[in-house]
């Protein structure tokens, strides 16, 4: 994990408020790190319904597996979260080691195995040793309160600088509801239907398949949203979890997506996504420039995706940013190489609103600079319009450093 916070981390850490049936506990249990907290054990109250998407990586790791097994249930009463080891690529061992945590947390818990969730993050390819959660998850469960937020977020830290989390209140019918989430991410990232390692809580009264669907609908646009090296993890997973404890102060039980009540609520817990997505870009490993690629005039809106998502991986135009150099030539590259629907001719780029290219040349006003002192803020803006239609996207990425390549040649060392 690294020592110096990321100069983009958000100045304002929100108060995390307590939300009725969930109960979180860290713990040290020297899974790698010495010296720091480790596993999590967020316990839910009888009645919570869970909702989750995952990486659709084809490699995926042993608890990714044992999760997607178990949401059919639509049921939870534990989630056991543990950094500096992703239990991936890990055979016959990584399967036995999360039967062997679920025997233990429900063992703490006094629930079902099917009740458990898990979730890994950190080094690919060595065996996870579940006997160190043999007495640490059972001191957990009886020492758990509803108030440890933060020190939930830390623990599933691995290169993160910083925790991420979210909080919203909302209205549910006349009553009020609470949403809390927090995330975990830094480097081997871009989602595909899921996020690095997230958890969404709420006390609204939600049946699974309501949960499921704002899930699938809300990443969309967030954390489908965001690449920061272009790599797809073994480990993405996100889960939400509904523990409906809000009913008992008047909120109606949702059990369809299409509930005009809901309104308010799906409005809310998509800016939680979109929160979290945007905490994650911030602290992209060595980031140094929060980057936003916009992609108008675009045919489609997947293509315009496809488009954003080829800027926004680009080592060169990451670089660049990293160099304050606003390089128009490397945009046109990775629109071109995009392989969707665009007219060299028609093209205009923006850097943070000062247009530098259009109708496929050097924009005549181009004032070299103007733009390189535009360059210097902390986020930019990419701005491509494509000029063959009305459809439109965007993704958010960081800047490729030097760091970056430090962070992760020394990542297993």
């Amino acid at each position: 994990m690294s020592t110096a916070v990321s100069p983009l981390a958000p100045p304002d850490v929100p108060e995390m408020p307590v939300i009725t049936g969930v109960r979180l506990a860290t713990a040290a249990a020297g899974i790698r790190y010495k010296g720091r907290t480790d596993v999590l054990l967020a316990l839910m109250d009888k009645g919570t319904t869970v909702a989750g998407v995952f990486t659709k990586s084809k490699c995926p790791s042993a608890p990714v597996e044992w999760c997607r097994a178990r949401l059919k249930g639509g049921s939870a009463r534990a989630l056991v979260v543990n950094s500096g080891n992703a239990n991936a690529f890990t055979g016959k061992t990584g399967k036995a080691s999360t039967a062997l945590t679920a025997q233990i947390a429900s063992k703490a818990v006094g629930c079902s195995t099917s009740d458990v969730f898990l979730a890994s993050t950190g080094v690919i390819g060595e065996p996870l040793d579940a006997t160190k959660f043999d007495g640490v998850l059972a001191q957990l469960a009886e020492t758990a309160t509803p108030d440890h937020w933060m020190d939930a977020a830390k623990a599933i830290m691995t290169t993160d600088t910083f925790p991420k989390v979210a909080t919203a209140t909302v209205k549910l019918g006349k009553a009020k509801v609470t949403i809390n989430g927090m995330a975990k991410g830094a480097g081997m990232i871009m989602p595909d239907m899921a996020t690095m390692l997230s958890f969404i809580f709420t006390d609204a009264p939600l049946s699974a398949g309501v949960l499921q669907s704002l899930l699938k609908a809300g990443v969309e646009d967030t954390f489908n949203a965001l690449t920061i090296d272009g790599d797809t993890s073994t480990s993405d997973t996100l889960l939400a979890f509904a523990t409906g404890a809000a009913a008992a102060n008047g909120a109606p039980k949702i059990s369809r997506a299409s509930d005009p009540r809901l309104k308010a609520f799906t409005k809310a817990f998509q800016q939680i996504l979109a929160s979290l997505s945007e905490q994650v870009a911030r602290d992209g490993e060595g980031a140094r420039k929060l980057v936003e690629v916009v992609v108008e005039g675009a045919t489609t809106k997947p293509s315009a995706r496809k488009i954003a998502m080829s800027i926004a991986n680009s080592p060169l135009v990451k670089t660049a940013i990293a160099g304050e150099d606003a390089n128009w030539g490397r945009v046109v590259m990775a629109v071109g190489k995009a392989g969707e629907p665009a007219n060299r001719d028609k093209l205009s780029i923006s850097f943070n609103g000062i247009r530098v290219a259009r109708s496929g040349a050097r924009d005549p006003s181009y004032n070299e600079k103007e733009v390189s002192e535009a360059m210097k803020a902390p986020k930019i803006q990419i701005k491509v319009a494509l000029g063959l239609g009305k459809a439109k996207d965007r993704v958010l990425t960081c800047d490729l450093t030097k760091e970056y390549v430090a962070i992760n040649g020394d990542y297993r060392s």
